[in-house]
């Protein structure tokens, strides 16, 4: 085989190589993005439950002192 023909082959396994790396990227960051968007959901219904539960306590009577005082 001649220089240029081994070139071309060698060019086009790299760009086999990176054909499939990219591939594998992006099913990789479709993953984590479906991670992170469960993760804000979550966080978004635990502020919620935060925000309600704090609203809760401030409408909780006065502390007052125990009867054996």
């Amino acid at each position: 085989m001649s220089n240029d023909s081994e070139r071309l082959i060698r060019l086009e396994e790299t760009i086999a190589h990176q054909a499939k790396t990219i591939e594998e990227l992006s099913d990789q960051l479709t993953q984590q993005w479906t991670v992170v968007e469960q993760v804000r959901a979550k966080l978004d219904r635990l502020t919620e439950r935060f925000l309600s539960l704090e609203e809760q306590s401030i409408e909780a009577p006065a502390n007052t002192r125990p009867p054996h005082y």
